[in-house]
């Protein structure tokens, strides 16, 4: 590569008006986007001092073959559009803060009939409320198990949902009073929502109204002389009061706000956020991030905000926001944030008081984060940096695969053949690049492997094509002056193309048979710069294609670890894919060759017994019960369940 000058814009092409720009690598992928009040002065620094620039942006230029930019009219245009193309293209070398561990949730599923009380971790769906973070699943549920017996909610599984509705009969927490079990029309569905919302307007900070009415109904139930019910609401009264000990009060009851701090050093930034509802901290949560430009604290403050709050819930946002800086565009970045949150939010510097106390102590844990994060991130580096380079000196290859796909092959006697493609970057899983094939050849896993690995080497090779990108290769785009931009991307999406990069190394799931079979594909497709081998999984000996003998790895290298990591990384995928579609064949199966039994009535009969396997147990009289199912099918039905012919 030429490096950053050999796609400097000409002088007087760059506008001087506000907008965002794009960095482009010589595939066509996004890896960098950035916006500016002038693209002309921003664009211009990163090309005046190379030697001056930032380590990691003097790599994200020198990766660069390529810059555009759209132009905007206002500030707030140029935070939004920065904000969708990084969710968009996921750039390599913007800002990303990643959690520093995985928090659990307090979560409640309002999308369903029923709403259900559980711990969760992980991305936020739609149709659920969530509360907290909180540092400690065991927190959750000691707060859960108070609160359940003020509000008898559904807290359990599906399966055990749908098993309780069939058998008429609730689980203990029915019998002991910490459901109001539903499953048995104890309670009607609107009725078990509405102590559903209640949970959760507790739970929101609105306090107060619960435990005035418990009160009420207590003294009411105690001059009627009901003592028992009167010390039942007197337990209820204290669970309450015991729930809302365990937040502590820290700012006046009617405060309800977000406190932010970030401690930085050149490399790297964590940030610690605690979330005070009605005066009580009601979570807590950290991030961290690598820092690829010498930003002040306010730009990182600002890419914070941007992205913890761009898919938040509008009703997650607080009406005040407390940060360590303000961001450079604060009134655009409020503005922004007021819009998703249908009313006005403040983004304020503490200065003094309980605030600037409380901004002290979120620092201090920010501090620690850093601190912890830095001794297991440099051990993780090492790590896997020292995993690569032994795998590369024990394949022979001329430097380390920073891409490594894996292949395995699941099936159940040659029935249901699938196969998985898992891909790790850096020796980090990178998930969203994940592939599943459904495989036509049933001659075994050596043929399986030929097959999946043709197929993605012909979509390779396909969308290479396409763009043109094979002639850049072989030396065609030098005399057309191209650089190949944009050919690893689909023209109609502008979303990387799902077979556009190659790995370094292929692993296949086998010993010297697959090892083979997976070189034969790659060389019949005229492949020939990537790596194959095969990792057995018996005595964990590494075949690589044509040799007599394998490669036996140190049981304690950091090589074979790796390569075991996403050996049974792949194996996972494909038998999750493998039990889907049989556990999809098997409840179709049965029921296909019943005549006059469609889709939707193939879905109900399964929605109302749960199972095949209790389908099959069940008399036409009870198989009637299914709406749409007459006395002649049930016993069609009946017929065919038992081997008979229909």
């Amino acid at each position: 590569m030429g490096g950053p000058v050999s796609f400097r814009p000409e002088p007087g092409t760059i506008p001087e008006s506000p907008g965002v720009y794009r960095f482009r690598d010589a595939g066509g992928r996004v890896i960098y986007v950035g916006k500016a009040k002038s693209l002309r002065q921003r664009l211009n620094s990163y090309f005046a001092d190379f030697a001056g620039l930032h380590p990691r942006t003097q790599t994200m230029l020198t990766t660069a073959v390529g810059v555009d930019w759209t132009v905007v009219g206002t500030e707030v245009e140029a935070l939004q559009l920065e904000y969708s193309w990084i969710k968009e293209y996921d750039p390599r070398f913007n800002v990303k803060y990643r959690d520093d561990k995985s928090y659990p949730y307090l979560a409640v599923t309002m999308g369903e009939e029923f709403p259900r009380v559980q711990v969760l971790r992980g991305a936020k769906r739609k149709g659920i409320r969530y509360f907290g973070p909180y540092s400690h699943a065991w927190a959750i549920r000691e707060t859960v198990d108070l609160l359940l017996r003020v509000f008898p909610i559904r807290s359990c599984s599906a399966g055990v949902f749908r098993r309780a509705a069939q058998i008429d009969r609730p689980c203990l927490l029915g019998y002991i009073g910490k459901c109001s079990a539903p499953c048995v029309g104890r309670v009607t569905a609107e009725e078990h929502r509405a102590l559903a919302d209640d949970f959760c307007d507790f739970m929101a900070g609105n306090t107060g109204r619960f435990t005035k009415r418990l009160e009420r109904e207590m003294r009411q139930a105690a001059a009627e002389q009901e003592y028992e019910r009167a010390a039942r609401l007197r337990d209820d009264i204290q669970a309450l009061r015991q729930a809302m000990e365990k937040q502590a009060v820290v700012l006046a009851d009617n405060t309800d706000c977000d406190v932010i701090a970030l401690v930085e050093d050149n490399l790297e930034a964590a940030v610690q956020v605690f979330y005070v509802r009605s005066g009580r901290i009601r979570g807590q949560r950290g991030w961290v991030v690598d820092k690829v430009e010498d930003a002040e604290p306010g730009e990182l403050v600002e890419q914070f905000l941007l992205q913890m709050y761009g898919e938040a819930a509008p009703e997650a946002l607080p009406r005040e926001v407390l940060v360590p800086a303000m961001p450079p565009d604060a009134e655009a970045v409020a503005e922004l944030l007021g819009e998703h949150r249908g009313t006005r939010v403040e983004i304020r510097v503490p200065q003094r008081g309980d605030k600037k106390t409380l901004m002290e102590t979120v620092e201090r844990n920010a501090k620690e984060a850093l601190k912890q994060h830095k001794l297991k991130r440099a051990s993780d580096l090492n790590t896997r940096s020292r995993a690569l380079q032994e795998v590369a000196d024990a394949l022979g290859l001329d430097q380390a695969p920073l891409r490594i796909e894996c292949y395995d092959v699941s099936h159940t006697q040659g029935t249901n053949v699938v196969a998985s493609m898992v891909v790790f970057e850096d020796g980090l899983a990178r998930k969203s690049e994940y592939r599943r094939f459904s495989v036509n050849s049933t001659e075994g896993d050596v043929a399986s492997i030929y097959e999946v690995i043709s197929r993605r080497f012909k979509r390779y090779l396909e969308e290479r094509s396409e763009t043109g990108e094979l002639d850049v290769e072989t030396g065609a785009a030098a005399e057309a002056g191209g650089t190949g931009t944009g050919a690893a991307l689909d023209p109609e999406t502008g979303r990387p193309r799902k077979f556009a990069y190659p790995p370094n190394l292929v692993v296949v799931d086998g010993g010297p048979a697959q090892a083979a079979a997976a070189q034969r594909a790659l060389d019949e497709l005229g492949v020939d710069d990537v790596a194959v081998c095969g990792l057995a999984k018996r005595l964990e000996e590494v075949w690589l294609p044509g040799e007599d003998l394998p490669a036996i790895l140190p049981r304690s290298s950091e090589a074979l670890y790796l390569l075991q990591r996403v050996r049974d990384e792949a194996h996972r995928f494909a038998i999750t894919y493998h039990r889907s579609k049989r556990s999809k064949s098997v409840r179709e199966s049965a029921l296909d060759e019943v005549p006059g039994l469609g889709p939707a009535r193939r879905q109900a009969l399964i929605k109302h017994f749960g199972s095949v396997k209790r389908l099959s147990e069940a008399t036409a009289e009870q198989i009637r019960e299914v709406p749409g199912i007459g006395p002649a099918t049930a016993e069609t039905i009946v017929s065919a369940l038992k081997g008979e012919h229909p």
